[in-house]
């Protein structure tokens, strides 16, 4: 008998899951490859804040990131799963920052 755990009531058909660098590498190529940066009100109560999806960096990469942002915005915010949160509209300085980075950044939505 098996001791391979199939079903967790937290995270369903563990079966099915794929390994967190699989997913990750789909997540960027659904991106298309760029960073996309956009201001979101959705779920803050109609307060602003600015995401940064696609970013090809792992989870440490993404926290030294996000507090170099942070800093030079001097704004408060986080990472979670594979997004980059800054509170406030700050898409101006994010688009220059990763843009001297290296990185291929579009604005996205309105």
């Amino acid at each position: 008998m098996s001791n391979r755990v199939v079903y967790s009531s937290d995270d369903g058909d563990l079966r099915k899951r794929r390994a967190p660098d699989v997913v990750r590498a789909r997540e960027l190529a659904a991106a298309g490859g760029r960073v996309k940066v956009r201001r979101e009100t959705a779920g803050r109560k109609g307060k602003g804040a600015t995401t940064i999806t696609g970013v090809p960096l792992d989870d440490a990469g993404l926290k030294q990131l996000a507090g170099k942002l942070k800093k030079r915005c001097g704004v408060g915010g986080s990472v979670k799963d594979g997004v980059i949160e800054l509170q406030g509209d700050h898409r101006d300085v994010v688009v220059e920052v990763l843009r001297a980075e290296g990185h291929d950044v579009v604005l996205a939505g309105g």
